[in-house]
């Protein structure tokens, strides 16, 4: 596995894989990784021939309250994981090299990015669709993949992709979730082991969403209303932020389940504040099959 930290760098060795007449799969991290990226890279393996990674803690995405100096980081884990996942290029720059101290240009959506996570952290996704424009014009991939856990984000991405042409594929793929439902996500490390038991509240309430569907409910307020309730039982208490059901493709609240329906939430547990969702009422993105409830990495060991 070849590492990089630079754009020149990461410029070259993408060149030279396109040379060679191979397609460039590419999945973006920020680095503490676990199961769920592991998927992400092997979906990228069968997509292309040549597969990048990148690792970089966007600053642009985080708030000024949030957790961005806090971080989990584990490097020698993520090198070991990428190489044990067969990764050819593994992009690592420093914040300096992503941005100039003087940069004055972003990019903003401002339909999809409205609702959901977008409505509590202000900013976030013009930190991240311009990091990914950065990401996608340095690596110049043909295919790319971002995990489903982060739907609102997949969604923009693909939605950026559309409307300025960028000439990658945006791959969708299942969440990865822990024994307990649980969806792996790198802020599991904040959890306390009571916090950590609580947490799996999130995945519960969106399997009740889905069972509710399967039974017949379309109104979207009574399921909102019965997952809003299965989340506030337990100790120690969580922090509901939001409970949605939106249309998949416009992300605009639904009354109805008549199209493909995405049902997500954002809670805070102790310090972590953990994202989940699930889709029903129609296929999964790039109608694949339901994952396995987990994937292990190779090398992986029990710890998140």
């Amino acid at each position: 596995m070849k590492i990089v930290g630079t754009v020149a760098a990461m410029r070259g060795v993408s060149a030279g894989a396109r040379r060679d007449g191979k397609r460039i799969g590419f999945v973006p991290t920020m680095g503490a990784l676990h199961a769920g990226h592991c998927s992400l890279l092997r979906i990228a393996r069968q997509a292309a021939d040549f597969v990048a990674a990148s690792i970089f803690v966007n600053p642009a995405q985080f708030g000024p309250d949030e957790d961005y100096t806090r971080y989990p980081s584990d490097a020698a884990r993520d090198l070991a994981l990428c190489r044990g996942e067969g990764v050819d290029c593994l992009f690592m720059p420093a914040v300096a090299e992503m941005y100039a101290p003087d940069r004055s240009v972003a990019v903003e959506e401002t339909a999809l990015s409205a609702g959901l996570c977008g409505a509590f952290r202000p900013g976030h996704f013009r930190g991240v669709l311009t990091v990914v424009a950065k990401l996608f014009n340095i690596v110049q991939p043909d295919v790319a993949v971002f995990g489903q856990k982060d739907a609102q984000q997949a969604r923009l991405v693909q939605r950026m992709v559309r409307d300025l042409d960028f000439p990658v594929r945006v791959v969708i793929a299942p969440t990865v979730r822990e024994p307990d439902g649980l969806a792996m996500s790198s802020r599991n490390a904040y959890l306390g082991p009571a916090e950590r038991k609580r947490a799996a509240c999130l995945s519960r309430s969106l399997r009740l969403a889905a069972k509710l569907h399967a039974a017949g409910e379309r109104d979207t307020a009574a399921i909102l209303g019965r997952m809003r309730e299965s989340i506030a039982k337990g100790e120690p208490p969580v922090t509901i932020e939001y409970v949605a059901a939106v249309d998949w493709e416009t992300l605009a609240p639904v009354a109805r389940v008549e199209r493909p329906t995405l049902f997500a939430l954002a809670v805070r547990v102790g310090p972590a504040r953990l994202i989940d969702n699930a889709l029903v009422g129609g296929v999964t993105p790039e109608g694949r099959p339901p994952c396995r409830p987990t994937i292990p990495c190779h090398g992986d060991t029990t710890e998140d």
